[in-house]
């Protein structure tokens, strides 16, 4: 007979072979590399951003530079 502590001790003893453990560990994965890849998401965007401000800056500056 199978008692408490024993399916315990099966349960803790799996290993990385254990098909529910491997299945919770690339979900917390996926979610952590979407949380980072939103991140990345936002940071280019305000890169761009920036970076459209500075050409219009220096396009302007041109212009004023060969009146």
């Amino acid at each position: 007979m199978i008692i408490r502590e024993d399916l315990v001790r099966i349960k803790g003893d799996r290993g990385p072979n254990d098909l529910e453990e491997q299945i919770d560990m690339l979900t917390k994965q996926k979610e952590y590399l979407q949380k980072k890849c939103r991140e990345a998401g936002e940071k280019l965007n305000s890169l761009t951003i920036e970076f459209d401000k500075v050409v219009e800056e220096n396009s302007n500056l041109k212009t004023m530079m060969q009146k």
